[in-house]
C-alpha cells in the first residue's frame, strides 16, 4: 500500500468533543485502521497538527496521539505549507475569525457547528470558501448514527407509505453544579459566550429533518432558562442567560409536520436521549441513537377510551425490533472518511458550509420565533453558482 499523508491543523481539540470525538474516535482511530482506502493501492494517512490555547492540555493529547506536534499559534499552524486541512471545534464565538484565515491561507476547511452566531456570518464563511476555491465541510454527525440510518432504510423502502409527521425528545438531566458536577461546560447557559440549546441543537435538527424527512419551510419555537443560576468550573455560582430548554414545531416541504423537544432539564424516561417517532398511513418506527423499532398498519392495535378501567394493553409490546443488517462505524468518523476523500478523489459532498449556514439560518429562525411568540418563514438560501 502507498500511504498519502493528509497533515490536519485540528484547533480546539483540547475541549470535550474535539477530545473524544474528533481526535481519539476519529482521526486516531483512522490511523489505528491504517489509514483511508483511496484507490490504486493508495491509503490517505491523517496526520494530527495539534492547536489550541493550553499548552498543559496540548502537551497531554500529544502523548494520547503518540506525539503529534502541537502549538498555541494559529498563524503558525496555518503558515506550514504540509497543512492541507483546517479543522475547527472550537467555542462559536471563536470560529469565523480562525476559519476566515485558514481560507485565506488556502486549507480545505471542515468545522463543527454552528459555524458561526448569525446567519450572515455563516454565509460568509461559504461565500469566502467558494471564492477561495477551497473543499469547506460542517459536522453533521447524526445522519450517520445508526439509528437515523435505519428510518433513512425504512424511508426509502416505502415502510411508512406516506409520512404524516415526525415527533423527537432529546435531552437529559444536566446537574448544575453545586451537589453534583456539572457534565456540559458552564459556557453553554451564557448566551456571551455562545451557549444556548437553541443555538446548538436546531442547527442539529435542520439537517436532520432535511435529509430523512423535508426541508424547513417554518418553525414556532418556545424557549426556556428553567434552572436560572448554576455553578461554574471554578466553582462560583453564575447567571444563566441562555435558553436550556427548546420546544419546536416545524412545517417541512411536502407537509410533513415535526415536533422537537430539547431539554437540558428533562429527567429520562425513553429509549435513548434521542428519540424520534415517526408516523406514516402504513407503518411507525421510533429510532434512538442506535436502536429502531417498528409497528407496521397490520399489527396497529385498536384502543377504546376509557379511563374507568386499567389500560388492557400494553403499548410497548406491538413494537418489532429492527435487525441489525449491517455494522455501524461511530458517526463522527465516518463523516471524517468522506471528507477527507472528498478532499483528496473530489468525490460529491453536501454537507459544507452552505449547509452549516442553513443550520444556523433555522437557529435564528427559532430565536426570532420565540422573541415573537409566532410562526417565521424559513427562506431558501442559494447555492453560489
Amino acid at each position: 500500500m502507498q500511504t498519502e499523508s493528509v497533515k490536519i491543523a485540528m484547533n480546539g481539540v483540547t475541549g470535550r468533543m474535539g477530545t473524544n470525538q474528533h481526535l481519539v474516535r476519529s482521526i486516531l482511530a483512522i490511523r489505528e485502521q491504517g489509514g483511508i482506502p483511496i484507490g490504486n493501492g493508495r491509503v490517505a494517512m491523517p496526520e494530527p497538527l495539534l492547536v489550541g490555547r493550553n499548552e498543559h492540555k496540548l502537551r497531554h493529547l500529544s502523548e494520547l496521539a503518540g506525539g503529534a506536534p502541537w502549538t498555541t499559534s494559529l498563524d503558525e499552524a496555518l503558515e506550514d505549507p504540509d497543512v492541507s486541512i483546517y479543522f475547527d471545534a472550537q467555542t462559536t464565538t471563536r470560529r469565523v475569525d480562525a476559519v476566515l484565515k485558514a481560507i485565506d491561507a488556502g486549507k480545505h476547511v471542515y468545522c463543527e457547528k454552528p459555524t458561526a452566531m448569525t446567519t450572515d456570518a455563516a454565509y460568509k464563511l461559504y461565500e469566502a470558501a467558494v471564492a477561495k476555491g477551497i473543499k469547506h465541510g460542517v459536522v453533521q454527525d447524526k445522519l450517520w448514527l445508526p439509528g437515523m440510518c435505519k428510518l433513512r432504510l425504512l424511508r426509502e423502502s416505502g415502510f411508512f407509505g406516506e409520512i404524516l409527521s415526525v415527533r423527537g425528545e432529546f435531552g437529559y438531566w444536566v446537574f448544575e453544579g453545586d451537589l453534583v458536577p456539572a457534565q456540559r461546560p458552564s459556557w453553554n447557559y451564557r448566551k456571551e459566550d455562545g451557549g444556548g440549546i437553541i443555538v446548538d441543537m436546531l442547527c442539529h435538527w435542520r439537517y436532520v429533518l432535511a435529509d430523512l424527512f423535508g426541508e424547513v419551510e417554518a418553525v414556532s419555537c418556545l424557549g426556556a432558562t428553567h434552572i436560572p443560576e448554576r455553578i461554574d468550573e471554578s466553582g462560583n455560582t453564575y447567571k444563566c442567560t441562555a435558553d436550556d430548554s427548546a420546544y419546536a414545531t416545524f412545517q417541512l416541504a411536502g407537509g410533513v409536520v415535526a415536533h422537537m423537544n430539547s431539554s437540558w432539564t428533562v429527567r429520562v424516561r425513553r429509549d435513548d436521549l434521542l428519540t424520534l417517532q415517526v408516523d406514516g398511513t402504513k407503518g411507525s418506527a421510533v429510532a434512538g441513537l442506535r436502536e429502531c423499532r417498528v409497528q407496521r398498519y397490520e399489527e396497529t392495535p385498536k384502543p377504546v377510551w376509557n379511563p374507568d378501567i386499567a389500560q388492557p394493553i400494553d403499548f410497548y409490546d406491538g413494537w418489532t425490533l429492527m435487525p441489525e443488517v449491517q455494522e455501524y462505524d461511530n458517526a463522527f468518523k465516518v463523516q471524517w472518511e468522506m471528507f477527507i476523500r472528498h478532499v483528496l478523489l473530489d468525490e460529491p459532498y453536501t454537507h459544507d458550509l452552505l449547509a452549516g449556514a442553513k443550520g444556523v439560518q433555522l437557529a435564528e429562525k427559532g430565536l426570532e420565533s420565540w422573541e415573537k411568540r409566532a410562526w417565521v418563514d424559513v427562506d431558501e438560501l442559494q447555492r453560489i453558482a
